[in-house]
């Protein structure tokens, strides 16, 4: 199984603290001491869980959109996108539990035209103001018919840290991975309102591979 970059410090850390805590359990309570750190190792096995990267190939057209995560959706509605597009647009949101995969990947071939990184609250990340007031990224693909698609990592109450690696003119390429979201959170799409949508409200995707929507 391959494990994402994002928790090499954090899986080495955990292992050495754990090895410790099961030396010290073993040490004072030599009977039942491995039964105490039981526990501990099978934490440790839901972190190595968590940071899964499944290798995934999309076969998508230029006007086909990927879903950018593992997940469920939670919202899709038509909404006033006033950060970059400044126009309504369908927002299909997914949210992520802490057993889904947290990789985020392009839902869209193109260009990156915009990317931006915004501090903010720590909502849960179903909030309706979660994707306005929390911590958050902000990027902007911009495809052949110049079709633009904004999409944001959102983080939640309980995950703290969202990684992108996306920057201003690189090549999107839908389905590869663009970023990570350390323990559950939501992916919020902004689409064109004659995009034609594959998925409803409370249907589970499949990041890097399902396709959701389709531009006109």
């Amino acid at each position: 199984m391959k494990l994402h970059r994002e928790g090499t410090a954090i899986l080495i850390g955990c292992l050495i603290i754990f090895a410790i805590a099961t030396v010290v359990l073993h040490h004072f309570f030599p009977i039942y001491g491995l039964y105490f750190a039981l526990p501990l190792w099978v934490l440790y096995g839901f972190i190595v869980w968590f940071f899964r990267n499944p290798i995934r190939e999309s076969d998508s057209s230029e006007n086909c959109i990927i879903a950018p995560v593992d997940g469920k959706v939670v919202v899709l509605e038509e909404v006033f996108e006033n950060e970059y597009l400044n126009q309504k647009c369908i927002q299909l949101s997914i949210f992520m539990t802490p057993l889904n995969v947290h990789v985020t990947r392009y839902p869209i071939n193109g260009k990156v035209i915009y990317s931006k990184y915004h501090p903010g609250k720590f909502l849960v990340a179903f909030h309706p103001k979660s994707s306005e007031l929390n911590e958050r990224t902000t990027v902007v693909v911009e495809n052949e018919d110049k079709t633009k698609v904004l999409f944001r990592q959102i983080a939640g109450a309980v995950a703290r840290r969202i990684v992108c690696y996306s920057k201003e003119n690189d090549i999107a390429v839908a389905g590869k991975e663009y970023g990570f979201i350390k323990f559950g959170s939501r992916v919020d799409i902004f689409l064109p309102l004659d995009t034609e949508i594959n998925v409803k409200v409370g249907d589970k995707t499949k990041g890097g591979i399902q396709k959701i929507a389709q531009l006109r």
